[in-house]
């Protein structure tokens, strides 16, 4: 059967995805282009495409990814039932206890400060607990720490090096 010019523009729309999709390369796609638009019958243009996909793959060959907390539907509950109450993210705890906690140690506990904050972060992210201050708090009082020991050996190398 002979092919019309609706049927090569199908064609050369599937051509053109695959070249977009990586399917294709610019030299095969730019002769699959000219041989589409010279073709005379559909069997020829189903050559042109039958190694390509002619419409949307289907999505059960991938994983279904999970959805942020934010975006899941709240659970229903009872009327006469208590809210769950959110808890708050451990290790924002932990990142603020050892931010406050800089100053007396020497900041020996301003490295761990800074690593659990960025840990509660990520976690309070993905989970949707409560503590976000919590980390921020910890993280800032750890890198204040942090920028102490930084200052204090500076000036150290800076006052043995003038003497």
């Amino acid at each position: 059967m002979r092919a019309s010019h609706a049927d090569r523009e199908r064609a050369v729309d599937v051509l053109k995805a695959g070249f977009a999709e990586g399917r294709l390369g610019q030299s095969e796609y730019e002769q699959r282009i000219t041989r589409a638009y010279q073709a005379q019958t559909h069997s020829e243009l189903q050559m042109l495409v039958a190694d390509l996909p002619q419409g949307p793959v289907p999505q059960a060959q991938f994983q279904p990814r999970p959805l942020p907390a934010t975006f899941m539907p709240m659970p229903m509950q009872m009327p006469m039932q208590m809210p769950m109450p959110v808890q708050t993210n451990g290790s924002a705890t932990g990142a603020l206890v050892c931010g406050i906690m800089a100053p007396v140690t020497w900041g020996l506990t301003s490295i761990p400060a800074v690593i659990l904050g960025h840990k509660a972060r990520a976690e309070i992210r993905r989970t949707g607990e409560r503590g976000d201050g919590q980390a921020i708090a910890g993280l800032v009082l750890g890198w204040l720490g942090i920028g102490a020991w930084a200052l204090f050996f500076l000036v150290f190398i800076l006052l043995a090096a003038v003497n």
